[in-house]
């Protein structure tokens, strides 16, 4: 029996790829993408002295072929950073609920989705999936640390208590 690594190997780099590509979104103002950023909501809260703006009720955040779409999205960003008179930057970004992200062929899903622009780290948690193509994996949660491009999917003990991935080692056959 012959099994190749590499369709995990593309499967975890894609999701380390989509996790980059996310970023994009987050970082709004300082992205290296030129395409515009639209988000969509029924409502939109912004909290000054929070340093936070909430997007509620069908979020649709779009760059590009990036989509991510959740119940609630919460973008917290650092005031004033002094390079800009009125520039800010993202800490971090919550999105809750039904969180589903797409980008190409890459999809992930789950109930809660984090991202900390300092550690440059996604955290996918709540029945966390992740598919590229064919192939899945799933857990209870999928953290991508950006810089490093490594993923880790830990293990759901209230479900089954095992990380599950399947594997077409044909969606790898031009390869």
């Amino acid at each position: 029996m012959y099994f190749s690594t590499r369709p995990v190997r593309r499967l975890l780099q894609a999701m380390a790829m989509a996790g980059l590509i996310l970023l994009t979104v987050v970082v709004a103002g300082a992205t290296e993408s030129s395409e515009p950023i639209h988000i969509e909501a029924d409502r939109m809260i912004s909290q000054e002295q929070d340093n936070s703006v909430v997007f509620l009720g069908n979020v649709d955040a779009r760059q590009g072929d990036l989509v991510i779409r959740s119940d609630e999205m919460t973008v917290y960003y650092t005031g004033d950073d002094g390079r800009k008179k009125g520039a800010s930057r993202v800490k971090k970004l919550v999105c809750k609920k039904n969180v589903e992200i797409t980008q190409g062929d890459w999809l992930g899903t789950g109930d809660r989705m984090d991202y900390y622009a300092t550690e440059r780290k996604v955290i996918l948690s709540g029945d966390a999936k992740a598919w590229q193509g064919q192939n899945m994996v799933s857990g209870k949660t999928i953290t991508y640390y950006l810089d490093e491009g490594r993923s880790i999917v830990e293990q759901d003990k209230a479900r089954s208590g095992r990380v599950k991935a399947v594997i077409h080692p044909e969606a790898d056959a031009g390869n």
